[in-house]
């Protein structure tokens, strides 16, 4: 399974459509362990480019910091689920206590 993580500075990005890059992280299911960690930069932010990019890169899984509902709606359509609210800045981590069912996350601070 494939997750993507929004990164700006080298940690989570608190802002989704805002972010330098994706972590693309691959997990083996059977073991939940990471096999794969690749950074590749942002394509851009404009309004549907996204869902439909990272559907393209065999995304699942977006674990991110704030993202407005108009995106996660697009990524409902391009049966990618969202995990937002993130409260953990270290990407590995987040997708390791996401899998363990023991990820945190806090209110919904986006505004749009």
């Amino acid at each position: 399974m494939r997750y993507a993580v929004p990164i700006s500075g080298g940690v989570m990005s608190p802002h989704f459509g805002h972010c330098e890059q994706f972590a693309l992280i691959d997990v083996d299911e059977e073991t939940k362990e990471i096999v794969k960690k690749e950074l590749v930069p942002s394509p851009g932010h404009e309004p549907g480019l996204l869902p439909q990019w990272l559907a393209e890169e065999g995304v699942s899984v977006v674990i991110a910091g704030g993202m407005g509902s108009r995106a996660q709606n697009l990524f409902a359509q391009n049966h990618i689920r969202v995990i937002a609210n993130v409260l953990e800045g270290d990407l590995e981590k987040a997708v390791r206590d996401y899998l363990a069912g023991t990820l945190e996350v806090g209110d919904d601070v986006c505004d749009h």
